[in-house]
């Protein structure tokens, strides 16, 4: 799967994880959720300087 559409999947999820931690008054799970979507974020990034950089090799060919 690409970096990008993983780490929508995750931020996805780590907000839903959030989520639940708050109604439930688990700090644990909503720290965990705020964790994986940074994670998410970061690996949507890396997707963004991949398909950048792929893009760059393309116009210098």
């Amino acid at each position: 799967m690409d970096d990008k559409i993983e780490g929508k999947w995750d931020q996805g999820k780590g907000k839903v994880k959030e989520e639940v931690g708050k109604l439930g008054g688990d700090k644990s799970t909503e720290l965990g959720g705020k964790v994986d979507q940074g994670k998410g974020k970061l690996k949507e990034g890396l997707g963004n300087l991949k398909e950048g950089l792929h893009d760059d090799e393309r116009v210098e060919e």
